[in-house]
């Protein structure tokens, strides 16, 4: 039985459900805390004096512990609610995170710091992809993917813009410890935003929901729903496959573009923050042509093709030209055209499993939390044996065989509006 929406629940402003508004802002300001090392912690840890594998270590347990909490992020939010989901993670990243740097990188101890950070982990999946599980819900079916473009795109003003053009210009007054420390602030923003201002009320899309006995059931169908159902398999390898260049290359192209090619750290981080800056548009122009050209379509040509080229062009331009901003920000600004591309697999997985929304949104979160691990994981492994070169040559290999498995991939994708309107007349007049 299809649900009726209240009127505040069926609002929407170019895709955006307006319930939810808050909830957006408050991804936005999480994802700032979250986000201000990404950039520089790297070189940060070896500044410290330890190797570019150690503190390529460290992201690699990141991003295992990001990958189990992102898959356990849609089923917790499913069964006690995204915001309890989203508080949980709030309150577990500032703990951790006190800790990380007290005793982690205060100290100097490399297990503290492997440990705290790792199980900091766990926390930003849970608030973020909690959230990921309300859009599922409260978005209109044929605007799922302009909903998640908007998710992405106050991401990407969070983890790229804030998150990384503020560092630019804290490091220089406060220092690298004195800007760790000030992400405190913006998540505890984040996390009282998710408390008391999203007014949409979760229990009222029930009737799409699991009842209380089959809980577990839905649990244990996120473990198996892999296997299952072989297009979700299909696209959780595509899902992996987006962001492993993202964070891979946050582990070496630090270090690379500062020692190497010789800009300046503030240089770099304006750099890569310009990534983000574009993903702000791009995530919003790729969710409604996703919509309108097709999701998989999209994600082939644009997503993994143009990824691929990307991958190379970060890299190569920059070492062939030196420390030239025209140069750098070009091809960021092309890798933040590419990755964006990708926004419909958001909308993609509860479409393949709509009676499962929640499993299948987790298998959604687990993909992308496995892009945390991947990337760094073969930067870590590929540096020592084919250096950067080898690692530019994996990630941009890879992507073409995301590009060849898209050709497997068999959605029905819900007409928009327009369509389902010329559809519908077509019947009548049948």
């Amino acid at each position: 039985m299809a649900r009726s929406l209240s009127t505040d629940q069926s609002k929407q402003i170019f895709g955006l459900p307006v319930v939810l508004i808050w909830g957006y802002i408050a991804i936005a300001f999480f994802m700032t805390g979250d986000g201000i090392e990404q950039a520089f912690l790297s070189k940060y840890i070896v500044d410290l004096g330890f190797s570019t594998q150690q503190a390529s270590f460290i992201f690699t347990v990141y991003g295992l512990t990001v990958a189990i909490a992102s898959w356990l992020s849609g089923v917790l939010a499913e069964m006690a609610g995204p915001r309890r989901t989203m508080v949980l993670g709030f309150v577990l990243w500032i703990i951790f995170h006190i800790g990380f740097l007290t005793l982690g990188l205060e100290q100097k101890n490399y297990s503290m710091m492997i440990t705290m950070y790792g199980i900091r982990g766990i926390a930003y999946p849970m608030f973020i992809y909690g959230f990921v599980v309300w859009i599922a819900y409260a978005a209109p079916k044929q605007r799922l993917a302009s909903a998640m473009g908007w998710f992405w795109c106050m991401y990407s003003v969070g983890m790229g813009v804030f998150g990384t053009y503020l560092p630019s210009f804290s490091i220089p007054k406060i220092g690298f410890m004195g800007t760790l420390w000030l992400a405190i602030a913006f998540i505890a923003i984040g996390g009282l935003m998710a408390m008391f201002l999203i007014k949409d009320n979760f229990n009222s899309y029930k009737e799409e929901r699991k009842d209380e006995s089959s809980k577990l059931r839905e649990m244990l169908r996120g473990i198996t729903l892999v296997y299952e159902n072989p297009q979700i398999a299909i696209a959780s390898v595509v899902r992996i496959i987006n962001q492993i260049s993202l964070y891979g290359f946050v582990v070496i192209l630090p270090i690379i573009f500062t020692e190497q090619i010789g800009f300046t750290m503030s240089e770099w981080l304006r750099i890569w923050g310009a990534v983000y800056a574009t993903t702000i548009f791009t995530n919003l122009m790729w969710g409604i042509l996703g919509d309108r050209i097709g999701w998989v379509r999209q994600v082939r040509w644009f997503g993994c093709i143009g990824m691929a080229v990307a991958t190379v062009l970060f890299y190569y331009l920059p070492v062939s030209m030196g420390p030239n901003m025209g140069v750098g920000l070009f091809v960021a600004i092309f890798f933040g055209i590419a990755i964006a591309a990708f926004v419909p697999m958001s909308a993609i997985f509860p479409t393949l499993e709509p009676k499962h929304k929640g499993a299948a949104v987790s298998m959604h979160n687990l993909s992308a939390g496995l892009s945390n691990f991947v990337g760094p994981a073969l930067a870590t492994a590929i540096m020592p044996l084919a250096g950067v070169k080898g690692v530019i040559w994996t990630f941009a290999a890879i992507y073409i065989i995301g590009f060849i498995l898209t050709y497997f991939m068999k959605i029905n994708q819900p007409l928009g509006i327009e369509k389902t309107k010329i559809k519908d007349k077509i019947q009548v007049e049948k």
